[in-house]
């Protein structure tokens, strides 16, 4: 049954990891390895508030989510998007992006791939990390029949009732954050911050239809 269902699954890991030795050697392997752990991990908490939104989805929705979202989350925001933004960011073509990703080099010389992703690193953690800071926020301040802590959730999904609670506590982090630890790029965060919840907001709706 487990092969069944995840036999592509294991088939594509076994690949990555033979791709990684092939390439990188033991030291790639292990940090491969590392994130597929950290991968594996992460979406299963993804899971459980990703079943929450999707219980609110009409049929269609859900397919739509499962299929194309799923599609989207793997391999645009993990591979295209971090692309987009170094393009976008650097005012490279895409086929100079990928040249420069495909070649490599250290995240200290100016010029490089990881020295151009690192120079986007505080438009993408602001853009991403508003859209999953509002998801967990209405994950938090959602009204459930089933509780764990009740004397924590009850009172959160009371004050969640206010309509776009969540958006607003997560704009006011982000302006927080904006003029305190991230200062030196607070136009930048700012921006794609609200961005990022903006996209939430706009997926959120269509969602709802």
């Amino acid at each position: 049954m487990i092969l069944k269902v995840f036999g592509w699954s294991f088939g594509l890991t076994a690949l990555a990891l033979a791709g990684a030795l092939y390439l990188g050697g033991p030291e790639v392997l292990l940090i491969v390895a590392i994130l597929i752990v950290l991968e594996v991990s992460l979406s299963f908490d993804n899971a459980v508030i990703n079943a929450t939104v999707l219980v609110r989805m009409s049929p269609l929705w859900q397919k739509i989510f499962l299929t194309v979202g799923i599609a989207i989350a793997v391999f645009g925001m993990r591979l295209v998007f971090p692309l987009l933004l170094v393009g976008i960011t650097a005012q490279l073509s895409p086929v100079e992006v990928v040249t420069l990703a495909l070649e490599g080099g250290s995240v200290e010389q100016e010029g490089t791939y990881a020295f151009l992703l690192e120079e986007a690193y505080p438009a993408i953690a602001a853009f991403g990390g508003m859209f999953l800071l509002i998801l967990f926020l209405e994950f938090i301040l959602e009204e459930r029949e089933h509780t764990w802590l009740s004397w924590l959730e009850r009172p959160l999904a009371k004050i969640g009732k206010l309509d776009q609670l969540a958006v607003v506590i997560a704009i006011v982090l982000l302006v927080v954050a904006a003029e305190t630890w991230a200062s030196e790029f607070a136009e930048t965060v700012l921006v794609s911050g609200l961005l990022g919840a903006v996209v939430y907001i706009a997926v959120n709706g269509l969602g709802q239809l």
